[in-house]
């Protein structure tokens, strides 16, 4: 009794066996469906990192190739005439309307409330990589002719050893103030109303400019710059000026 008992055990761990494989066989095994989705996820991985090693400018927008690393269902529907997008991002000034639209007609994926919300996380970024002196982080954001004023007036901080005490409280207002398109070159210049506590010290910890328990407000007028005909979706910081 005992031996048919072991050999009926042994006959379904046999059968219990070769199932498993054969599950597993047809689990593990690619449909052309599979193969597909695999390599759009290879191509997709591989534009970020050629994204990523061209370095971020932070205020990005949309890939106009996203829709090609998905199949047809999963892509995002057609936008709205950027016409009608600017006239609800609500541009009072006709010519900076006019900007807008010329900008979104040459690049599909330009949103004028995206670009603004990339706007202001750079100016947060740049305005603490300056005060903590980050030339890494200030490079991989500005362009080479701004980069280098930058540069200079850390240089000149360090070289007084000179330290700023510095929070980013937040931005009270942005505002696109001018946008145009030159030829490939599409510049858009943002108002940027801030607040922020900030003074600078010597040497010695003393406070020689600022106050360090003082909110300040700060108003900033920056222009961005981008290539439209570029696959690189990254705008680059290009002017600064104070208001007027």
């Amino acid at each position: 009794m005992q031996g048919n008992i072991d050999i009926l055990m042994l006959l379904s761990l046999v059968v219990a066996v070769v199932a498993i494989i054969k599950l597993f066989g047809v689990l593990g095994r690619r449909t052309p469906d599979d193969e597909a989705r695999i390599d759009r996820q290879m191509r997709a991985r591989q534009a970020r990192e050629e994204a990523a090693a061209a370095g971020d400018k932070v205020v990005t927008l949309p890939r106009r190739d996203r829709g090609e690393y998905g199949p047809p269902e999963t892509r995002e529907p057609e936008r709205e005439p950027i016409e009608e997008r600017v006239r609800s991002f609500g541009v009072k000034n006709p010519n900076v309307e006019k900007g807008l639209v010329a900008i979104g007609q040459r690049d599909q994926s330009f949103d004028p409330k995206q670009f603004l919300d990339g706007a202001k996380q750079a100016y947060e970024m740049i305005v603490t990589a300056f005060a903590e002196g980050n030339r890494d982080m200030l490079r991989s954001l500005l362009s080479d002719e701004v980069f280098e004023g930058f540069d200079a007036a850390i240089h000149d901080r360090e070289t007084r050893g000179d330290i700023i005490d510095q929070s980013f409280v937040g931005i009270h207002r942005a505002e696109i103030v001018e946008a145009s398109l030159n030829g490939r070159e599409a510049n858009v210049t943002v108002k940027f109303l801030s607040q922020l506590i900030s003074a600078t010290r010597d040497k010695a910890g003393a406070v020689i400019s600022g106050d360090p328990q003082k909110v300040q407000e700060v108003t900033d007028i920056w222009t961005f710059s981008r290539n439209v005909s570029s696959a690189n979706p990254n705008w680059a910081l290009i002017a600064t000026q104070a208001p007027h």
